[in-house]
């Protein structure tokens, strides 16, 4: 086989147009993942009555059922729940009109969402107990606490597990291909499908996703460096 290295650059150029909507389905996952993550973390953390069963069996069964399978159940089961319901109240409700990839968001964020609480809940678990008792002792209530002391801390904490979680997202967003949206693997698919040279095509992918990884890693680093900077008193 015979390495075509010019077809590379032009398969690079190709992939640019799908760069918008992998990022997209990784922003939205991770953002919407990251208030579910904190949710969940939180009930989990303090046992809320009622929705710490609730919570513990979510992120036990999204931990243990693959990403594609979410991304399927919801493709497949939000409209036959939609529909069921519209029969019911006699809305007039077409779910063929639903976007490809609102199945995506929905799915990637509930499934990064379980994933986000366990990130979130090992930094509340290593914030000291005597923060939250001195804090308490100033006259501050438990909620006030949890958000200006304990919270900033955990998440300070947790993030290099948190830009991993980012990267992990930015990776899975090629599973949006199941749903008919084309990311920058399904547009490598296109490009190597009209061209008949998939290696080069991949290769393309591998090396837009490597950048984009690289990003997420510099960015994450320097989140880290000013944080240690703002903690011992420096400046950034």
């Amino acid at each position: 086989m015979k390495l075509d290295l010019a077809f590379i650059g032009t398969a690079f150029i190709e992939l640019l147009t799908a760069v918008p909507t992998t990022l997209l389905v990784t922003f939205v996952a991770v953002v919407c993942g990251f208030l579910i993550g904190v949710a969940v973390a939180v009930v989990r953390m303090y046992r809320v009555p009622v929705l710490y069963p609730a919570a513990a069996a979510y992120v036990t069964f999204i931990r243990g059922t693959p990403m594609l399978t979410h991304l399927l159940l919801v493709y497949f089961g939000l409209p036959a729940l939609i529909d069921g319901l519209a029969g019911i109240c006699g809305w007039k409700v077409n779910t063929a009109s639903i976007p490809m990839i609102a199945f995506a968001f929905l799915a990637f964020s509930l499934t990064s969402g379980a994933y986000m609480s366990e990130v979130v809940r090992s930094g509340l678990l290593a914030v000291g107990r005597g923060q939250t008792e001195a804090a308490l002792s100033l006259g501050m209530t438990p909620s006030q606490t949890l958000r200006r002391i304990v919270m900033p801390q955990a998440l300070a904490a947790a993030v290099p597990s948190l830009s991993n979680a980012v990267i992990g997202m930015l990776h899975a967003s090629t599973l949006v291909f199941a749903v008919s949206v084309v990311d920058i693997n399904a547009k490598a698919q296109i490009v190597a499908s009209n061209n008949w040279k998939y290696f080069e095509s991949y290769l393309a992918a591998a090396a837009l996703f490597w950048a984009l990884t690289a990003a997420v890693e510099g960015a994450a680093a320097l989140i880290e460096r000013r944080l240690r900077a703002y903690g011992e008193g420096g400046a950034a």
